[in-house]
C-alpha cells in the first residue's frame, strides 16, 4: 500500500467511525443494523466491517446487550410477546442463538402483564360487542402483538370479564 493509498484508508476509516458514533448515539443497534447503516452512507464494505470489528472490540457494538435491551423494551413499553421480538431480532440481524439467550431469560410475569395491560385497554373498546365477536377481536390483537396461545388466553379471561357480559358457560 503506498502512502497515498494509505492516508486514503485512514481518512475513509475516520469517516466511517465518525459515522457509525452518530449511529450509536441516537440508538443503541446491532452490528447488522450498523453496518447497512454505514453501507448507505457510502462506506465501503472493507471499511464498515473494519469499523465495526473495532467497535465490538471496545464494547460500543455488543449484539447480546442490543438483544436484552430491545426484549425488555418491547416487553415493558410495546407490549410484545416473544414470537414477535424474535421476528424484530431477526430483522436487525441478530444471531439466532444470541435472541434466543435473550428471549431465554424474559420473565414469563412480565410477558403476561404486558398482554394484561394491552388486553384490558383494548377491551374497554369492545364493551356492547357480542361476547364471541369480542374474544375474537381482542384475541387477534394479542396474537399479533406475539403472545403465545395460553398467554392470550389468560389475558382474555382477565380482560374481558370486566367489559363484556358472558352468558353462563361461555367464557
Amino acid at each position: 500500500m503506498t502512502s497515498e493509498q494509505e492516508r486514503e484508508w485512514v481518512t475513509q476509516l475516520d469517516v466511517a467511525r465518525t459515522i457509525a458514533l452518530d449511529l450509536l448515539t441516537a440508538r443503541q443497534r446491532s452490528a447488522h443494523e450498523l453496518r447497512a447503516g454505514l453501507l448507505r452512507r457510502r462506506t465501503p464494505p472493507d471499511v464498515a466491517d473494519e469499523v465495526i470489528a473495532r467497535l465490538t472490540e471496545v464494547g460500543l457494538v455488543d449484539d447480546a446487550a442490543f438483544a436484552e435491551a430491545l426484549t425488555t423494551s418491547r416487553v415493558t413499553h410495546s407490549h410484545r410477546g416473544r414470537a414477535r421480538i424474535r421476528q424484530e431480532l431477526r430483522e436487525k440481524g441478530v444471531d439466532r442463538e444470541v435472541a434466543e439467550a435473550a428471549l431465554a431469560d424474559l420473565d414469563p410475569d412480565a410477558e403476561l402483564e404486558g398482554a394484561l395491560a394491552l388486553a384490558r385497554r383494548r377491551a374497554r373498546s369492545l364493551a356492547g360487542l357480542e361476547p364471541h365477536v369480542a374474544r375474537r377481536r381482542l384475541a387477534g390483537v394479542l396474537a399479533r402483538r406475539g403472545y403465545s396461545p395460553s398467554v392470550v388466553s389468560a389475558a382474555l379471561a382477565d380482560a374481558l370479564s370486566d367489559v363484556v357480559e358472558f352468558p353462563e358457560g361461555d367464557q
